[in-house]
């Protein structure tokens, strides 16, 4: 422990004193009118002042700040005004970090003087990987002199005790030691949860925790007396700065008010009240400040000061505007600035190419172009270049600081990409199978999807995230599955699913250049066309300045305008494999077939789903995952209700059986899955119908 002394500057301790009754008199200004500032639920700084503020004063503007909830004091600490913080405590217009649209003590900053707050979710502990990407950024930006190593730059995240025993923050605290990244993890521990103490929760405290994690700098303060924080927090800085490796602080707070206002601290706390109360960290440095020679009339004056201050502030927001509930809707992506097809699809005298070589020329031009590149994920470094040959030779070419492998922790892949992206940073990373992406899945939705939308267009976050997807040959239940549909309830990102090569460097370039978190699902089946029926998956090879917008949907096969006059014609409405099984199909019935490949899935290009339909009169959604409650079901349904006047026949449908997993043996594999034989019997139908 750090022992309390005055080394610490009076000027800093007064500073810290008054800001320490700013606080207290916002926690009381919200309860003593609970009928008002409950209206949503928050959280105060009371009992965590010292260390909060004992970190924001050794914050730059330079720095990247992820925060906890209960953080209220980092922000004063910062120079955040209470009215700034009261727009959010109740919703306001002009809330500063969201627009009224997130909870108190969830900022996202981006403003002159201050450090970077990107935007995160509430979800305890999940803030650990995004700020570890940050570091990650950091330190790869510099390592390619990017960004000036001799500026020290840091990042903060703030995390509760209860958090460190989440699955993610050991994912986190992996790759800070084992890239040396410059990372401080506050941990302020006040040995609650909501009504569960830390003795039921944890074997241990994060200072022991970190202690299996080597190369993790630890250090220990009283996190209810300022001048011990602040001295703490001046050698853990000092640490990352200069030595550019990770530090772990664990600081222990008394908790003085409710966990939320939603949680009343008496329900559950009896006693352990007062126990808390006598580390109370106001009355600790007021202790000090009269040692140091000022008087009780002055801090008292003092007090009076900042509360009259605090009611004005209050009385400001409690007046303020309201968001204009027209622009509800604003920020669900930032503008993308690929909106049309550029560069050469078909050079001339070019070679066919397969889909997966596709894919990794553009990942070399973009990495080659873009010096802010870089890409990850298990196995895509070193020799190997990913277990498709995906990434073959690129981390020989880049260096193993732009190529590399992961550790097996799909969160951190997914995650990382919304710290990397707060710093400047483009990854691209890769999940190796659909099947294993569920435990990215958390960091997909509450990090990556939001973030646009709950900053307000301050914190998009570009990340391209590559998935092989897809079933052939024997693949089995982990190495088959089919996502989309999951991914597609997840609002706030992009989906793309190429069918050939051409598409899949188009829109890899495009996905990349896009601002807004992409996945690219890539079927393996069509890497390298050898499943029967595929060959058309290889196309000549676009040129390196080619680009595909995304939400374009591509009409690869029109039926004949003798069969259309006839009324002897349908559209199979499908994308991935589907294109290829209703090539094959189609060939029984030359002519009468318009098929159309989405390409993008979100954003979906209605308007050439609905002109093929209306067209035609007769439609197929097909698709390779199991039927029930999929995309192409709800597809399926937005067509009959848009186009009913213009069908000649009900919608029709055609996917996988409805198992939960593909099963191993080929032939039961072909049993559960569609193929050109199933969509044919489904077309001759319709077309019968």
């Amino acid at each position: 422990m750090v022992e309390s002394s005055p080394k610490v500057d009076l000027d800093i301790q007064v500073k810290a004193y008054r800001l320490m009754l700013t606080a207290k008199a916002m926690a009381d200004t919200y309860e003593e009118n609970k009928a008002i500032c409950s209206k949503y639920v928050h959280s105060t700084s009371r009992g965590h002042e010292a260390i909060q503020l004992a970190t924001a004063f050794h914050l730059t503007e330079k720095d990247y700040l992820s925060v906890y909830y209960r953080d209220e004091s980092i922000l004063l600490g910062l120079g955040l005004s209470p009215y700034e913080l009261m727009l959010q405590l109740m919703a306001k217009r002009d809330d500063p970090f969201s627009g009224g649209r997130t909870y108190y003590g969830h900022p996202s900053l981006r403003r002159e003087g201050f450090p970077i707050i990107p935007h995160q979710s509430s979800a305890t502990g999940m803030q650990a990987i995004p700020a570890t990407g940050m570091a990650h950024a950091l330190s790869y930006l510099e390592s390619q002199e990017i960004m000036a190593a001799n500026e020290g730059r840091v990042v903060v995240c703030s995390l509760g005790d209860g958090s460190v025993t989440e699955g993610e923050v050991a994912e986190a605290f992996q790759m800070a030691v084992l890239k040396k990244l410059p990372i401080i993890y506050l941990v302020q521990d006040n040995d609650w949860g909501i009504s569960a103490k830390g003795s039921e929760m944890r074997a241990m405290d994060a200072y022991e925790y970190a202690a299996g994690f080597k190369g993790m700098e630890r250090l220990r303060v009283d996190g209810s007396d300022f001048s011990d924080s602040y001295l703490g927090m001046q050698e853990a800085f000092r640490v990352a700065r200069e030595e550019r490796r990770p530090v772990l602080v664990h600081a222990k707070c008394p908790l003085l008010g409710h966990h939320t206002s939603g949680v009343r601290r008496e329900w559950y706390r009896g006693d352990n009240l007062t126990q808390h109360a006598l580390e109370d960290p106001l009355p600790k440095l007021d202790a000090q400040l009269v040692e140091q020679g000022l008087t009780a009339e002055e801090l008292s004056a003092m007090a009076e000061e900042v509360k009259l201050e605090v009611q004005a502030h209050y009385e400001q927001a409690l007046a303020a505007a309201n968001p204009d509930p027209a622009t509800f809707d604003l920020h669900e992506f930032a503008p993308t600035p690929i909106t049309a097809e550029t560069g050469t699809r078909s050079p001339q005298n070019a070679e066919k190419t397969t889909m997966v070589d596709a894919a990794l020329h553009a990942v070399d031009d973009i990495l080659k172009e873009y010096p802010e590149a870089l890409f990850y994920g298990q196995d895509v470094g070193g020799e190997l270049g990913g277990v498709f040959r995906e990434a073959a030779l690129l981390a020989k070419k880049y260096g193993d600081n732009r190529v590399f492998n992961t550790p097996i922790q799909e969160a951190y892949i997914v995650g990382s990409t919304a710290g990397m992206s707060a710093v400047g940073a483009k990854p691209i990373v890769e999940i190796q199978f659909a099947d294993y992406i569920w435990p990215g899945i958390n960091q997909l939705v509450e990090e990556l999807s939001k973030s646009c939308y709950l900053s307000m267009g301050k914190f998009p976050i570009q990340a391209l995230i590559r998935v092989p997807i897809g079933a052939y040959g024997g693949g089995g239940p982990y190495h088959s599955g089919s996502i989309e549909s999951t991914l597609l309830n997840i609002r706030g990102i992009k989906v793309v699913y190429p069918s050939n090569a051409a598409d899949m460097k188009g829109l890899m370039k495009a996905a990349f250049l896009d601002p807004n978190p992409v996945v690219m699902l890539e079927h393996k089946g069509l890497y390298w066309s050898k499943v029967p029926g595929t060959e058309e998956a290889k196309t000549t090879e676009p040129a390196s300045d080619y680009i595909l917008p995304l939400g374009k949907a591509n009409i690869v096969q029109e039926a004949s305008a003798e069969q259309i006059r006839l009324g002897n014609s349908l559209t199979v409405i499908t994308y991935g494999m589907g294109v290829y099984w209703a090539k094959a199909a189609s060939k029984l019935v030359p002519g009468s077939v318009e098929i159309v490949d989405l390409r993008t899935l979100n954003p979906l290009d209605y308007e050439t789903v609905e002109a093929s339909v209306k067209r035609h009169g007769k439609v197929l959604v097909l698709t390779e995952e199991p039927l029930m409650n999929s995309f192409a079901e709800s597809l399926a349904g937005r067509i009959g209700k848009t186009c009913f006047t213009h069908l000649d026949a009900p919608v029709f449908t055609l996917g996988a059986e409805n198992l939960p997993a593909v099963p191993l043996n080929v032939e039961l594999e072909k049993m559960m899955l569609p193929n050109a034989d199933k969509v044919f019997t489904a077309i001759k139908e319709l077309l019968e119908y």
